[in-house]
């Protein structure tokens, strides 16, 4: 006889009371009443538990036989499904997008330097992890991803925006390759269909122009020795800035009068070596009085045993006078943008740059260190500075530059 909820309120035996189809009510000594199915699978009596009465009403305990009933047929098991959805509920819940975002960070750093793995952490730390973190990486939709994108691109924040969506998007295709999700639902998401188009913006730099009065303001510029030494030598070497202030006597050859910057300390993760001008030879020989003692050449005035501050060298520049209107990394562009427009050979001047060579078929046959030439144009390149510091002075006017 098939149950009701009047004889389900009424019974106080202990016992197996059936309802048909293997369904039972068991109500134990204390009163319980559990949900049960019985059936065979593989010539084996099973039980499979549907949940305690009332919370599981009869309706629902039949709904979930039936569906139990259908996988049967099928020749599935339902405790083994219920059993392995149990599992990957719990997979799934340890796999959070945070989870996998650390990991994802940390298989990457060995690539990156130290300050650029720092900044990628901090984007995701303050826009990305207070409203995705917490989800399991499984369950996430395109649609919680582009309203993240979307948060930082409206605050003004464009370009983070877009590196972001690109770092996201890494994650998941990490995830799916170390098997933690079966395919990445953010595949459509593109940078040009989700975000508004943006102007591209050269990073600012001087003019061959502006440099008689660049060199006036140097030279009398106040502030820490080790910051104007710093600024001089990156001008030129056409380095980095950060590869300017990681540098270490131990990367100073002075009988070669060269600079090896290991890859590990250089964007592109290739050893880096650097032929230094009379001039550069003059800036480091000063720049051993103050700091010849210690492990790096630019250390900061503040903290000796780190190097100078990201910040301290678009600082100096702002102090004067340069702010909005020049940074340290264009000094990269003025030396490519002058020696280019003197007739030097684009190659050597693209290799002090450190630019690596995209075409993968051409740089297979174009490995040149072209040292000597590079000597030669990084001489010519400080006498051309010198020679500048000597020309008439014309003050660039607020508002001239973009």
């Amino acid at each position: 006889m098939k149950l009701n909820d009047a004889k389900i309120r009424a019974l106080t035996a202990p016992g197996k009371h059936f309802d048909g189809g293997g369904l039972y009510l068991e109500v134990t000594p204390t009163g319980a009443r559990y949900w049960r199915l019985k059936y065979r699978h593989a010539g084996k009596e099973k039980r499979l538990a549907f949940g305690v009465y009332p919370e599981v009403g009869l309706r629902l305990a039949r709904e979930r036989r039936d569906e139990a009933r259908r996988v049967i047929e099928r020749g599935e098991d339902p405790a083994e499904l219920k059993r392995a959805a149990r599992e990957q509920a719990v997979k799934e819940a340890a796999d959070t997008f945070e989870a996998l975002a650390r990991e994802w960070l940390g298989h990457q750093s060995g690539a990156w330097s130290d300050g650029h793995a720092q900044r990628v952490r901090e984007v995701f730390a303050a826009d990305v992890f207070p409203k995705i973190g917490r989800r399991p990486i499984a369950q996430l939709r395109p649609r919680e991803v582009s309203a993240v994108v979307k948060a930082i691109e409206n605050r003004g924040a464009g370009e983070v925006a877009d590196r972001t969506l690109q770092r996201i998007k890494a994650v998941f295709r990490y995830a799916v390759t170390h098997d933690r999700i079966e395919a990445n639902p953010m595949l459509d998401l593109k940078p040009a269909e989700l975000l508004k188009p943006r102007a591209v913006v050269h990073r600012l730099a001087l003019t061959d122009r502006d440099l008689p009065d660049f060199l006036r303001r140097l030279d009398a510029y106040q502030g820490e020795p080790t910051t104007t030494a710093a600024l001089r030598l990156l001008m030129l070497t056409a380095l980095r800035p950060g590869e300017v202030r990681g540098l270490k006597w131990a990367d100073f050859d002075d009988d070669a009068a060269e600079l090896r910057i290991p890859a590990e300390r250089m964007k592109m993760k290739a050893a880096h070596v650097v032929p230094l001008s009379a001039q550069a030879l003059e800036v480091l020989a000063a720049q051993r009085r103050i700091s010849g003692g210690r492990e790096l050449i630019f250390p900061s005035p503040y903290y000796p045993g780190k190097a100078l501050s990201e910040n301290t060298l678009n600082s100096a520049l702002a102090r004067m006078g340069y702010a909005g209107y020049a940074t340290a990394h264009g000094f990269r562009s003025l030396f490519s943008t002058t020696a280019n427009e003197a007739g030097h050979d684009a190659d050597v001047i693209e290799r002090q740059l450190a630019h690596r060579e995209r075409n993968k078929v051409r740089a297979a046959y174009h490995r040149a260190e072209y040292l000597a030439e590079r000597r030669r144009l990084l001489q010519w390149w400080a006498d051309h500075i010198d020679a500048r510091r000597g020309a008439r002075v014309v003050s660039f006017k607020r508002g001239a530059r973009a």
